[in-house]
């Protein structure tokens, strides 16, 4: 056995190099402190167990643990293969403590002992001793709070200032304030969460008896009690149960989207403890894994004192885990011994806190303040050397300034700092307080869009981050998970073909059948009933719905007070809705017993005997049951998938033709098929084959496959009966939503934890994959074929594009266990080439973890907005990790929702959310924060060029107080109804013309090149003002009694001048006039007009405004003053509007075109080919099927017979 051991670990070390296994490299939430119950680790590397039998394919994951010696391998090995052969050997983990935390089984003072983590959750960005420091290091990490922070500092140094020393400290202070009150609201959301999931309460065992308790109070070590419906509170081993051998039904949509129940099963020495006295008096220790993120496997022992003293060993494995955030279904109730709590749970292990989000717009806006900064460290420097030029030439002229007195280095340097400060305002501060509320008004909107208001649940769209907004404008890919998304998790019975008849639960007018005998007509359930009675195929119809109440391993329950309502517990959806179809149509299976099942044919009920089952696998596709019937005949009914059911037929089978026309057609309308046949056996046939039966079922080597191949012997020479069509139900609109996401450009990929037919069924019911496209799929099982099978598709499809030949489009299909190899560093990029080249990527029996890498993948390579969109806690680590995270608050719970920077109650307000509201945040900002970089860049040139006439002294043209209102009062309400009310397009034009969104993907509106010309245009027209007015007004102004204009006259006109303009070309980029728009730009020149004989009338009392003493009449009463705030700005203007009548009328954009369309309202006469491509789909959706069609099994494998063997529902169960 040493021998044996040896080589096992030698042959698993070079297996290694091409498998894999979740580690904590690619752990998302790291778990910085030891593991509680252990002792403190050496090195990061003992955070994960070693097994050395277990299939490791990180190569770094084996570096880090060569430091374990040989010996210890070796023996790890040993105790392995030793166990694993059935000897009473403790397992690996009881000899190595440090892999391994031990818990004690009712002995509570022996788990406080090991400092165990708590159950408290916490996923709060912020707490009340990190938020100060979190937010300022967030905040002063923005270039502009960082360049005002500083320049409030230099003001309070005494003569440096030529302005207030308080013009920027007090707004950068209000815009911290309006920040972190944001940032509070925020947090606060996702802190009442978890409060409200800390406060859940459960039962758990105290004495002998439950008691209540909140989900925080729970502790490593107790034993819970959970009910049907309940949620684990934390990771249970499973004790027992209110079902037969300590069976019990799990979903786990929350953790690995699939819809379909999971057994599990306890252990026998607990499984009969079934009494809160029972359970009390276990003794047992469990010796466990420590914490890691691996959904799917688990390493454990329970050691048992049994009823004699003695001590037993027995391993526990995945069948016995119940992890946190998956649900108790179809099971009275179930006892469960925590193992892991709170953060170290696997759930939690496989999520991520919520990171610090910050939109493109305000990355590239940062990046522009960068080049603004630069441009004031030029200006405020080339005015230093103005006025040192202007000192050394004329210091001896001016001798009233003192010139020559000075030190002219350390005035140099004062100089800088006198216009870095009187220039400040060129970054405008203002601008971040007007993002911010201009965002919080969008949110607002979408808050209050009544479009995506879901009236079923009353629930509306929430913007739960209002500051990435914008980038809902920019989306380029769509990740989102398929479970409670795209479907609504229920399934339906629709239609079925029986003896080439097809039957439907509703059937259309113009495609009822003819008469009794029509194969191209639809029946309806009801006429079934009545072929039942008199038809020609009334046997058949009999022994289908037979089928359908028999072939199966679905469990019956009676609820209700009465008991007479059935409720069905299935581990496939599938088969809970074939059998409830099955009941709605007069066959109602009620009783299931170990050896058989008890069926109610129109009131009378029949006893069929379960002879043998031949259960369902990936690999077989199909289901039997051997039955023998009440009239002692043994038949073989048999589902499954077409492909493997046809081709088991006998010849003689009339119906086969009119069934694959029928299959065709329930393929087309998205309907899940799987074919019916059966066949009679002898009673020496059926004796032959259960010897190779039992021989098959009592191997111990190859067991599953010796299996397999006795089914082979009995499934053949089938009689065909029919098929069935079963609609996995979408959400409304999901199709729809999902061409026009790819109508405008986006790329939407499907993660989910379903299996690869269910998902490509899905697929092709949402049209994410169209009959056109060509399936890539991968399901390679090792990293060196994923490797091959990826880079060869991706060098053929490349070979094509380069020929510039015609390619249909494509559609990528991987499972999970490829996926993991594609996710290697090295093959990443191929993986991600060839996805991209696609049109569809559709990822299957992914993990919560893999999503999230694939999400990462994709923005480490191509520089795109990502939007990941989920309802589970499943989806959380991927919501996350994209750019933009979206929730839907489904039936899954508000996990995702509440994580996410967006929440939406169905999956086709995802549509208006991207294409309306997205496009037009993006547009709305864009406009706005160029508006506003050009007024702020247009005003304070002119002090710049005033600087070259004042001898570059520091003195400003304009008023100090007018200076420092000009952003918060005289020019706030343009930006403002600009960003909140402006529309390049109306929604309803916006959502008939998807590709208009392709302006968003491209940066079109906020470009670099943009920028620049806004910047250009804003030097323009500040040159135009100030030297069209040192030309005006060269000789001053002279007025009546003698008074002269002066500097501060000049000044005013100026700065109204300048105002007007600002104005004038804000009201020429605005796209459509709003009542709101009119009010804005007219209020905002009356306030200039109140404001200055305001001014000029409390100026002398409160010892302010001394500037504008006796002003008033100067400028008001001037015509020369009208003239020139008048006619300049609207000769700088003129320019812009020549261009802008250029651009359309010569140099039309395609959005310009739309907005014609639309305000002519021309209508729309593009070609319609929709009959033509219906036709073209048909054929090609007839070739496609014949090649693949989905079936609809997505049950577990495996353990089915056991299961239905074990259940007698006629027995009275345990009241727990």
């Amino acid at each position: 056995m040493r021998i044996y051991a040896r080589r096992m670990v030698g042959a698993r070390r070079r297996s290694a190099q091409t498998l894999y296994a979740d580690s904590e490299d690619v752990q998302l939430l790291t778990y910085a402190g030891h593991v509680a119950g252990s002792p403190i680790p050496s090195s990061p590397t003992s955070y994960e167990p070693y097994d050395s039998l277990k299939p490791n394919r990180n190569r770094s994951y084996q570096s880090r643990n060569s430091k374990a010696s040989l010996s210890d391998m070796l023996q790890n090995a040993t105790d392995s293969v030793l166990k694993r052969a059935g000897s009473l050997s403790l397992p690996n983990l009881t000899r190595n403590n440090s892999d391994a935390r031990t818990i004690f089984v009712n002995n509570p003072s022996k788990n406080q002992e090991q400092k165990f983590l708590h159950n408290r959750v916490f996923t709060g960005k912020y707490t009340v001793f990190t938020f100060l420091p979190k937010f300022l290091y967030e905040e002063f990490s923005k270039y502009a709070n960082l360049f005002f922070l500083f320049i409030s500092g230099i003001q309070q140094i005494p003569g440096i200032s030529p302005t207030s020393r308080w013009t920027t400290l007090v707004p950068l202070v209000i815009v911290l304030i309006i920040t972190a009150v944001k940032e509070l609201v925020e947090d606060w959301g996702v802190h009442r969460s978890d409060a409200k999931a800390n406060a859940t309460e459960t039962t758990v065992l105290e004495g002998d008896t439950f008691r209540k308790k909140q989900w925080k109070d729970i502790v490593v070590g107790d034993i819970i009690r959970m009910e049907s419906g309940e949620f684990f509170p934390a990771d249970l081993i499973l004790l027992s149960s209110s079902e037969p051998e300590g069976l019990c039904y799990i979903e786990t949509s929350n953790l690995d989207g699939e819809v379909n129940l999971k057994i599990k099963q306890a252990l026998p020495q607990t499984s009969k403890k079934t009494s809160p006295l029972q359970i009390s008096n276990l003794e047992a220790t469990i010796t466990s894994e420590k914490p890691n993120n691996r959904l799917y496997t688990y390493d454990g022992t329970m050691s048992v004192v049994d009823d004699i003293g003695k001590v037993k060993d027995i391993p526990l494995t995945p069948d016995q885990l119940l992890l946190r955030g998956a649900q108790l279904r179809n099971t009275g109730w179930i006892y469960g011994v925590v193992v892991f709590t709170g953060h170290e749970t696997k759930l939690l292990l496989n999520s991520s806190k919520k990171p610090s989000k910050s939109s493109n717009i305000t990355r590239i806006t940062n990046r522009n303040i960068l080049f603004l900064f630069a441009i004031l460290v030029l200006m405020s420097i080339a005015g230093a050397v103005g006025d040192l030029v202007t000192t050394l030439r004329a210091g001896n002229e001016r001798g009233y300034l003192a010139l020559e007195q000075t030190n002219l280095a350390s005035q140099f340097g004062y100089d800088i700092l006198t216009f870095l400060i009187l220039f400040n305002s060129f970054i405008p501060i203002s601008l971040m307080v007007t993002m911010e509320l201009v965002k919080y008004v969008l949110s607002y909107l979408i808050d209050a869009d009544l479009d995506m208001y879901y009236d079923k649940t009353e629930t509306p769209a929430t913007a739960r981050s209002s500051s990435l907004i914008e980038e809902l404008g920019q989306v380029k890919f769509v990740f989102s998970d398929k479970t409670g998304t795209l479907t609504c998790n229920q399934m339906e019975f629709r239609q079925c073909s029986i003896a080439g008849l097809s039957y439907a639960d509703k059937v259309e007018s113009d495609r009822k059948a003819r008469d009794d005998n029509d194969p191209s007509g639809l029946y309806t359930f009801k006429q079934m009933r009545q072929h039942l009675d008199s038809h020609h195929s009334s046997s058949i119809i009999h022994e289908f719905l037979t089928l359908l109440a028999t072939c199966h391993t679905v469990i019956p329950e009676m609820k209700g007070e009465d008991k007479q309502e059935i409720v069905y517990q299935a581990s496939s959806p599938d088969e809970g809705a074939l059998v409830a179809g099955a009941k709605s149509l007069g066959y109602t299976f009620h009783t299931r017993k170990p050896n058989g099942v008890i069926i109610n044919i129109h009131g009378v009920d029949y006893v069929y005997e379960v002879l043998n089952v031949c259960e369902f696998n990936s690999t077989r596709k199909r289901m039997s049951t051997i039955v023998r019937t009440p009239d002692g005949k043994i038949k073989l009914y048999c589902k499954g998938a077409d492909t493997v059911i046809l081709e088991r037929l006998a010849n003689d089978n009339p119906y086969t033709e009119d069934t694959l026309v029928h299959l065709e057609d329930f393929a087309t309308e998205g309907l899940r098929t799987l074919c019916i046949a059966m066949r009679e056996i002898s009673e020496e046939e059926y004796a032959q084959w259960s010897q190779v039966y039992e021989r098959a079922a009592t191997t111990l080597k190859n067991r599953a496959d010796e299996l397999d191949k006795a089914a082979e012997l009995i499934e053949r020479d089938l009689f065909l009966l029919g098929a069935t069509a079963i609609e996995d139900k979408l959400q409304e609109g999901v199709p729809e939503t999902i061409y026009t996401l790819q109508e405008a450009g986006i790329k939407v990929w499907v993660l989910t934890g379903d299996r690869q037919e269910t998902a490509i069924n899905i697929g092709y019911s949402c049209k994410l994959l169209q009959e056109e496209m060509s399936l890539i799929v991968c399901n390679e099982e090792s990293l060196e074929a994923t490797k091959a099978f990826l880079e060869n598709k991706y060098h053929e499809v490349k070979a094509i594009l380069d020929r510039r030949e015609a390619l249909e489009p494509l559609a990528l299909v991987i499972d999970g266990k490829a996926l993991t190899f594609a996710l290697e560093k090295e093959i990443e990029k191929v993986f991600l080439d060839l996805a991209v080249l696609c049109k569809a990527v559709i990822c299957c029996r992914v993990s919560p973890l893999q999503k999230a890498l694939v999400v990462k993948v994709v923005k480490k390579y191509i520089p795109a907005i990502l939007l990941a969109i989920g309802d589970g806690a499943n989806d959380v680590s991927m919501i996350q990790a994209a750019h933009v995270g979206i929730g839907i608050s489904g039936v899954e719970g508000l996990q995702a929702a509440q994580s996410a920077d967006f929440a939406i109650s169905q999956f086709r307000f995802l549509k208006k959310l991207l294409l309306v509201h997205g496009s037009w945040a993006y547009q709305r900002l864009s406009k706005m924060i160029f508006y506003y970089f050009y007024k702020n860049v247009g005003l304070y040139l002119t002090l710049f060029w005033f600087a070259f006439f004042n001898g570059f002294s520091g003195q400003t043209l304009y008023e100090s107080w007018t200076l420092a209102s000009f952003n918060v009062i005289f020019t706030f309400l343009p930006p403002f109804v600009i960003g909140v009310f402006d529309q390049h397009a109306s929604a309803r034009t916006l959502d008939k013309y998807p590709q208009m969104y392709m302006l968003g993907q491209s940066n079109f509106y906020f470009g670099q090149v943009r920028f620049w010309g806004w910047m250009t245009n804003a030097v323009f027209h500040s040159a135009a003002l100030f030297f069209i007015g040192v030309w005006a007004f060269a000789d001053d102004g002279t007025f009546r009694q003698g008074w002269l204009g002066g500097h501060w006259w000049v000044g005013t006109t100026i700065f109204t001048a300048t105002l007007f303009a600002i104005l004038m070309k804000g009201a020429l980029v605005c796209d459509i006039w709003t009542k709101y728009t009119l009010i804005a730009f007219s209020v905002s020149v009356a306030i200039w007009f109140i404001f200055v004989p305001l001014a000029t009338l409390i100026g002398p009392y409160l010892n302010i405004f001394q500037e504008y003493y006796g002003i008033v009449p100067q400028m008001f009463g001037n015509l020369n003053y009208w003239l020139y705030v008048i006619l300049v700005p609207l000769l700088c203007n003129i320019r812009d509007l020549s261009w802008k009548y250029y651009k359309r009328m010569y140099r039309a954009e395609t959005y310009h075109v739309i907005q014609e369309i639309q305000k002519y309202n021309i209508p729309d006469y593009r070609p319609r080919m929709d009959r033509f491509k219906l036709a073209v789909n048909k054929v090609r959706k007839i070739q496609r099927l014949k090649q693949n069609r989905g079936y609809a099994f997505s049950q577990s494998e495996g353990g089915q017979d056991k299961l239905i063997r074990a259940y007698d529902t006629t027995s009275t169960k345990p009241a727990g």
